[in-house]
């Protein structure tokens, strides 16, 4: 279940109302889907292949196609970073950089942690959104965040995209921000 830290002041909010109440006040999009619908060999499995991927999309089909309908995605995918990746840190330097984009960015964990770190209200300033296993998060357009890997440096999750070539990240300067 995601859990939030408010960086300026190290408050947690954690619970699955309290977590979606506070991102609705953000305008960031909360919601939970079952994480054991997904078959017990690929609930732990970081390296996919095309199959692992197909049959991902599969189990949560009827989700994907709901959240897509509700919000007007038009394509996904899966992506899968772990220690295996080719390059991974160097892609996550690319990651770890504060950014906006011209449609939502859509990150349903299927497997794995993962951490988006969004700016929000002026009286809340910086927030981290620890993702698990089920949690779903829409991070508006226009919105300046990004999205990191947590300690354990694995994560397999699900990409909806309003734009059939994916998002473009536009680089968001941001004097305010401090990385820790």
């Amino acid at each position: 279940m995601a859990e939030i830290r408010i960086r300026s002041t190290n408050e947690r909010i954690s619970g699955e109302e309290n977590v979606r109440a506070f991102l609705d006040k953000q305008e960031v999009l909360y919601e939970h889907w079952n994480p054991t619908k997904l078959p017990a060999h690929l609930q732990d499995k970081f390296v996919l292949t095309d199959e692992d991927k197909a049959e991902i999309l599969s189990t949560f089909e009827p989700e994907i196609k709901d959240l897509a309908n509700r919000r007007g995605y038009l394509t996904w995918d899966i992506i899968a970073l772990s220690d295996a990746t080719p390059n991974l840190d160097e892609l996550l330097k690319k990651f770890e950089q504060v950014h906006t984009h011209t449609e939502d960015e859509v990150r349903a964990i299927t497997a794995g942690k993962g951490i988006f770190i969004i700016k929000g209200t002026e009286d809340v300033g910086y927030f981290d959104v620890e993702l698990e296993a089920g949690d779903v998060i829409s991070v508006p357009e226009h919105k300046p965040h990004f999205f990191t890997l947590m300690d354990n440096r694995q994560i397999v999750a699900v990409r909806l995209f309003i734009e059939t070539e994916g998002w473009i990240a536009h680089p968001f300067a941001d004097a305010s921000f401090q990385k820790a």
